[in-house]
């Protein structure tokens, strides 16, 4: 019997925001991440899309004890899909992996009454510098569509639950590729 995995591509991929065992580099193939909105939370979380042309990085986990309840409760909003023909991963063992996407039925189309939380952003692209460096964040940024979503700067007094402390470095790449990108900015 296949293991049961997930593929984060968001705060999943910084490993201070969750225990779950056996965090491994990956990539998905036909897929891109997007910012959406749906009426179940009141900001931006990132999705996935089809995309035939692009791959995206993020991290494998293992679903301890199978218990996809506990996950799919962190990741409500979001329905559960079969991705494993798509994961390129290093684990030599038989895996069932599944992706979250957030269902297109549910997407929002006002971007201004959903915004980005920057502690959320400085969370997901904190786990990328860590697990693919510089580059590897750079990507993020690349393979990623929705930047017209403004972003309110939360940083202050963080609304995202799993929010970490940033270096200096981390907040300086996060601002300058928000920066180059020309989000719009809105105060918390």
């Amino acid at each position: 019997m296949a293991e049961p995995y997930f593929f984060g591509y968001g705060s999943l991929v910084n490993l201070a925001t969750h225990s779950y065992p056996d965090p491994q580099p990956a990539r998905l193939r036909g897929w891109r991440r997007a910012w959406r909105q749906t009426e179940e939370r009141e900001v931006t979380f990132l999705t996935v899309i089809p995309d035939p042309d692009c791959e995206i990085e993020g991290m494998i986990a293992h679903v301890p004890g199978q218990d996809w309840a506990a996950l799919d409760a962190r990741e409500y909003a979001y329905d559960r899909l079969p991705a494993s023909e798509a994961v390129l991963h290093p684990i030599e063992r038989d895996l069932e992996i599944a992706v979250y996407v957030v269902p297109q039925t549910a997407w929002s189309a006002d971007r201004r009454d959903y915004p980005i939380l920057m502690s959320y952003l400085d969370v997901v692209v904190q786990g990328y510098l860590q697990a693919f460096g510089e580059a590897g964040a750079r990507r993020f940024f690349e393979t990623t569509e929705g930047w017209e979503t403004p972003i309110v700067n939360d940083r202050a007094t963080p609304r995202y639950p799993r929010a970490q402390l940033l270096s200096d470095a981390e907040q300086g790449f996060v601002d300058d590729w928000i920066g180059q990108l020309g989000c719009v900015i809105l105060p918390n």
